[in-house]
């Protein structure tokens, strides 16, 4: 019988976990909240990635005690060490697998799109990070703790940025933009001072704004300048974070995979990727950027497969069994 693998992919707002084996077929996938041990701490988190663990097995039709034989798992706000080390530490404790890793979620998205497992990845769903790898090994990585260490991007910092100007727009301090008029009906409020307020008051939190990321975008895409120049402003961000991986590992010169992952880069936002491809033309000639085509929970099974030893076939097979199936909502009742 062929051994049993698990890949998850953990983000700020949603964790993907596929259960498959060596012969490289999918038995099952679920989809549970995101990691945030900086806020819930890590053995909540861990503890709900060993419950999903389970879930997953039940969905196969297996009892939650089946060994597994590899566990892959690359999860959004692991940034150091010291918090890998701790989630593996708890991961193992729990009995998830009989070999169990822990990585940042920016490294599945290099494994799901890099051939040849290095090069730049960048993650920009809910939030942002990324992270490199050189063909010889060495990495680089940020702090990404942050407004504090200079983060900016993701689905939430383009929502915060597109209700700040349309907030601007309407008390004098900016220039006219539709966002007045586009944001509002989103929370079925009168005015985006209303979102403001009650997001001020506590009454919608604060992460309910990332819902508001597709509007900007599509505003942009109208031709407003003030969506665009937000939409513009991510793209810099990216870019700066790729160029200053690249100079680190010293790959300016080197043709080099930069693989973009994420809600706000996988959504086909064409504005943004044209900005993306335009500057790194000027600013990083080689680096060879692309769009992830499939879920980056595809790099976690692909970690797992090579250290449980299955064969090349094996992962052909179950990265076209990832890319071919539909993933699954959010479960409704966490497990």
């Amino acid at each position: 019988m062929p051994d049993l693998v698990v890949g998850v992919d953990g983000g700020n707002s949603k964790t993907d976990l596929v259960l498959a084996d060596t012969e490289g077929r999918l038995l099952s996938w679920v989809r549970g909240a995101g990691t945030r041990p900086h806020t819930e701490g890590m053995e909540t988190t861990t503890d709900r990635l060993a419950r999903l663990g389970r879930h997953a097995l039940a969905e196969a039709g297996l009892p939650d005690t089946t060994p597994v034989s590899v566990g892959a798992y690359f999860l959004a706000n692991v940034d150091r060490r010291t918090d890998e080390r701790l989630a593996l530490g708890q991961l193992t404790r729990l009995d998830v697998a009989d070999r169990t890793l822990v990585r940042n979620d920016t490294l599945a998205v290099l494994q799901a799109g890099a051939p040849d497992g290095w090069g730049v990845a960048v993650v920009s769903g809910a939030g942002i990070n990324a992270a490199a790898i050189h063909p010889g090994g060495r990495s680089a990585r940020f702090l990404s703790l942050g407004d504090i260490t200079g983060d900016w991007g993701g689905g939430l910092a383009v929502a915060r940025a597109g209700l700040g100007a349309a907030v601007r727009a309407g008390d004098g301090r900016g220039p006219a933009t539709r966002l007045r008029q586009e944001l509002p009906g989103h929370f079925g409020l009168h005015s985006v001072e209303s979102v403001a307020l009650a997001v001020g008051s506590g009454d919608l939190p604060m992460t309910a704004l990332h819902g508001l990321a597709p509007l900007v975008f599509a505003t942009a895409a109208s031709g407003d300048d003030v969506a665009r120049g937000i939409v513009e402003r991510l793209g810099d961000e990216i870019v700066a974070m790729v160029t200053a991986l690249l100079r680190r590992l010293r790959l300016l010169r080197t043709p080099t995979p930069v693989v973009l992952g994420g809600g706000t880069l996988q959504n086909d936002q064409v504005l943004l990727r044209d900005h993306i491809s335009g500057r790194l033309a000027t600013e990083a000639p080689l680096a060879r950027p692309r769009v992830l085509d499939i879920p980056p929970v595809a790099g976690a099974l692909r970690e797992a497969l090579l250290t449980a030893g299955a064969p090349a076939e094996a992962q052909r097979r179950l990265r076209e069994a990832v890319a071919d199936r539909k993933p699954p909502p959010l479960l409704a009742t966490p497990p």
